[in-house]
């Protein structure tokens, strides 16, 4: 499965974009899929991921209320709709795939996206 992240760019604090991970490959629709991001001098972090079906959906608290995550399975995109964005949510966000299950465990992900940049302004 290859992976490839857009839709990242400059937004003012309290803005939104939308991400999207378009994926090649047969068997995204098994994939649980996840978002996870990286500040400078930061580590890796998880965001949100979603299982095959989108009947599992998890988040990180503090974009809980904030970011949405979906899929769609026959367009082989994830998407991450960010709305309220803050200045901490400036960083690399990746997309990545599960074929397991899904995930909050960085670790648990076995393909992984090259990035997308994000820059929320004060």
């Amino acid at each position: 499965v290859q992976l490839q992240a857009f839709g990242g760019g400059l937004v003012q604090a309290g803005g939104s974009l939308r991400l999207s991970c378009a994926a090649s490959g047969r068997t995204f629709s098994r994939y649980g899929m996840g978002w996870f991001r990286q500040a400078p001098g930061k580590e890796r972090e998880f965001v949100a991921a979603i299982n095959w079906s989108s009947g599992i959906i998890y988040y990180a608290d503090s974009v809980k209320g904030r970011f949405t995550i979906s899929r769609d399975n026959a367009k082989n995109t994830v998407y991450l709709q960010m709305n309220s964005l803050k200045p901490g949510d400036t960083a690399v966000y990746y997309c990545a795939a599960d074929r397991d299950y899904v995930s909050k465990n960085i670790h648990e992900y076995d393909y992984w996206g090259q990035g997308t940049k994000v820059t929320v302004s004060s």
